[in-house]
């Protein structure tokens, strides 16, 4: 019996690759799989129903707890981020597609399969998880390049329905939303308020500022206004409170793996503040140099996960020495929430390289810094005086 477990979403796509893979692929078992990384319940319990309907085989995984522990706490130290995007799908998919690899050597699967078409970044995501197995890999919406007309005809002839069609694309974790799709594939196109429901709009937002206690501990996050909380906790109650203040609204022109623009939306309150807080910590906490290099590592770090290629040997070795710095990533970080701005306002920790002995009320001799000064800009100064 050929089986055959597919990444499954329960939207149109992965729906019609479940009689696909059977009737132009062959398989005689498909197996579905969800797995949550914290989409909303009210979808997760749409997609459970067609997918237990369409399927021989339905699993939901809850990956919640180990999403957040291994991919976002990892991504909060690196102070994750691509043009601006925090990541939220692209560090999703490695892990779904672990989960689907896992599901398939369990039930002694010859093939793993995904819906995801030939234009997007996420193919590449599946792709490269999937492929470092020994098992085959599907991809029948982008083999058989099937328009999204084609799919909808194809549902209907299989008695798979759906209500009328969103006009927006949504995919959602706990980490962040993102919309695209129909009017906004116009970079013109102002997004309408409808598309955001994590976030009010900055005129809606209240005006009176909040202010949030956010406690690290080795570059986690471990606590809202000195309540310890896990992190799957921790996230939603600052998506909610960032939320209401308009926090984490991203419009931006995104260069995509396959060399092209596309214009994406996202909301991401708690990673926006998270994040801001974390790379002010390590203001606090870190050396110069280690700043310096550490923001070279980031980048590489977050064009990997952006590119889908965690299992790469670098991502390893960059999450090395991401966590050796981290040790010290210990505090405290007043973050001030207004009118669609997390601001840092105050910082504390106990390991932080600040002397009060150089503050303008220090009383020192400052004289002992002119040697110093007397050489600095030097060979700046002779070459002006080369021009002379």
């Amino acid at each position: 019996m050929k089986k055959v477990v597919l990444a499954y979403s329960g939207g149109l796509d992965t729906s019609v690759c479940i009689p696909l893979l059977r009737e132009h692929y062959g398989y005689d078992e498909v197996i579905a799989v969800i797995v949550d990384v914290g989409q909303p319940e009210a979808d997760i319990n749409e997609a459970v129903e067609r997918g237990e309907k369409l399927s021989d085989l339905f699993k939901l995984i809850d990956a919640q707890d180990e999403f957040v522990r291994d991919y976002i706490f990892p991504l909060i130290k690196a102070n994750g981020s691509y043009e601006g995007y925090v990541l939220g799908t692209a560090i999703a998919r490695p892990l779904i597609a672990k989960k689907v690899v896992e599901v398939a050597k369990e039930e002694n699967a010859e093939a793993v399969a995904h819906g995801c078409t030939g234009k997007g970044n996420d193919q590449l995501r599946f792709d490269a998880v999937f492929r470092a197995t020994d098992l085959d890999v599907v991809a029948p919406v982008r083999e058989l390049s099937l328009t999204r007309e084609e799919e909808k005809k194809y549902a209907s002839e299989h008695g798979i329905a759906f209500e009328a069609e969103k006009r927006w694309s949504i995919d959602e974790n706990i980490w962040s939303r993102s919309i695209e799709g129909s009017e906004l594939e116009d970079p013109a196109f102002f997004p309408p308020e409808e598309i955001f429901q994590w976030t009010v709009s900055q005129d809606a937002a209240p005006e009176a500022a909040e202010i949030v206690k956010i406690g690290f501990k080795h570059g986690i996050p471990v606590s809202v206004n000195g309540v310890r909380a896990d992190g799957v906790s921790l996230i939603k109650r600052l998506n909610e409170v960032g939320g209401k203040h308009g926090v984490g609204r991203t419009d931006i022109i995104e260069d995509r793996v396959l060399g092209f623009k596309a214009r994406e939306n996202y909301e991401h309150p708690a990673a926006t503040t998270l994040l801001e807080a974390h790379r002010d910590l390590e203001r606090l906490v870190l050396t110069r140099n280690e700043l310096r290099f550490k923001e070279f590592v980031d980048q590489t770090w977050s064009e990997l996960v952006y590119q889908g290629l965690i299992m790469d040997p670098l991502y390893e070795a960059l999450n090395a020495f991401v966590d050796k710095t981290q040790e010290r990533v210990t505090g405290t970080v007043f973050m001030k929430l207004k009118k669609g701005v997390a601001r840092v306002i105050g910082r504390e920790s106990p390991n932080a390289l600040y002397s009060m002995d150089v503050s303008f009320d220090a009383k020192q001799e400052t004289r002992i810094v002119e040697g110093f000064s007397v050489y600095h800009g030097f060979q700046s100064r002779m070459f002006r005086k080369s021009l002379e």
